[in-house]
């Protein structure tokens, strides 16, 4: 077995392992997902932090734009509301009584000049010029070669082919 072989079988077990680790996407533990008629019942997935960073999924039930988290009546608004997939759920860090809100915390970046919309519509704008100029020149260059290879044949026809 020679140097080469072996290298060869490394190469494959390293890309057998990169296979196996593949990221696994993000699913709401079983049971705290909410379905389409608890949904219709005001129920949503609630997600508490932790002051120590942990996060603990639980189903409540919004009742007079509130829910009961640890004794505690906490808002539950329709800005509070957000969904991912189809399945509506609210962020409550343990700390305070108000939920986080994706509306407040938007106006607050426009407010304090750190909202990236902007920047994003300049980006793309970027990003579109300097795709329209290489198509420019590439369209340019091919009928330079065209034109070239025109001449040639022109040449050719009217010396007769002769060189």
């Amino acid at each position: 077995m020679g140097i080469g072989e072996e290298i060869k079988e490394l190469k494959e077990l390293m890309k057998d392992q990169e296979a196996q680790k593949r990221e696994k996407k993000f699913r709401i533990p079983f049971g705290k997902k909410v379905g389409r008629s608890q949904a219709k019942k005001n129920y949503v997935t609630l997600v508490k932090i932790n002051e120590n960073g942990q996060i603990n999924f639980k189903k409540v039930q919004i009742d007079e734009q509130t829910f009961m988290e640890d004794g505690t009546p906490r808002l539950a608004a329709a800005g509070y509301v957000m969904y991912w997939k189809k399945n509506p759920f609210i962020i409550l860090p343990s700390w305070s009584v108000e939920p986080f809100s994706p509306l407040d915390n938007y106006e607050k970046s426009l407010m304090g000049g750190t909202n990236s919309a902007g920047y994003r519509l300049l980006m793309n704008r970027m990003k579109n010029e300097q795709v329209s100029a290489k198509k420019q020149m590439g369209g340019m260059i091919k009928w330079i070669i065209g034109l070239g290879i025109l001449a040639v044949i022109g040449y050719a026809i009217i010396t007769g082919g002769a060189v």
